[in-house]
């Protein structure tokens, strides 16, 4: 299936932080800025509060020293943009006092940081530091993962766990790019694209009650 996924999605276009990340040659500051901006706003919004963002601060020292009201201006309208503006100054802080401008390049040291969590601290680690040990789950790798019946879990957190032993580990660095572009267009939360969809005949639809007609 993975195979078959990524010749699909080869002619999609790539989510908003692997595009990013693809602009910057994985820059692990602004993978790490997109990705928390990147939580429950859309690709566009994402993309383009970004692009803002980066063209007046490109690294943690110029960016530390914006205020939350001016990181608001530039990142609105992301969802929860107040919260997000004052996590990206005191990470942008952090990252100056405590590491010398450098992103931190693990798993506990990332999650120490304000605002991030284990989806943007894996997708930091796969992105720009190359790890071939983890998995990155958003929602759209936790729904489509439940409906291929990969897993039966409730929570991101509870998937991203029950992959690692579900999955072969050559995989997992790819699981979030190719189940993210998939689940952007064809195995959307609401009528999922099952009738164009190139892993049909493997996938046992769970959940799925009304598939798209088109």
């Amino acid at each position: 299936m993975m195979r078959a996924l990524a010749r699909a999605i080869a002619s999609l276009e790539l989510p908003a932080v692997e595009k990013i990340a693809e602009n910057s040659q994985e820059d692990p500051f602004e993978v790490l800025i997109a990705t928390m901006l990147s939580a429950q706003t859309r690709d566009a919004v994402t993309a383009a509060a970004s692009g803002r963002l980066f063209n007046v601060a490109r690294t943690p020292r110029t960016m530390a020293k914006l205020t939350e009201k001016q990181i608001e201006t530039l990142i609105h309208p992301v969802s929860f943009y107040r919260h997000k503006a004052k996590h990206v100054k005191q990470t942008c802080r952090i990252l100056v006092d405590q590491y010398r401008g450098r992103v931190p390049a693990t798993m506990d040291e990332l999650l120490m940081l304000p605002g991030v969590g284990r989806k943007t601290a894996n997708l930091v680690l796969i992105l720009s530091f190359k790890s071939l040990k983890n998995i990155c789950v958003d929602t759209h790798v936790h729904r489509i993962s439940n409906r291929l019946g990969w897993v039966q879990t409730r929570t991101p957190g509870e998937t991203e766990q029950a992959l690692y032993k579900r999955t072969r580990e050559r995989w997992w660095p790819y699981i979030n790019l190719y189940l993210v572009t998939w689940g952007q267009n064809v195995c959307r939360p609401v009528y999922p694209r099952c009738g164009v969809c190139a892993i049909r005949e493997h996938c046992p639809r769970i959940g799925v009650t009304q598939p798209s007609k088109r």
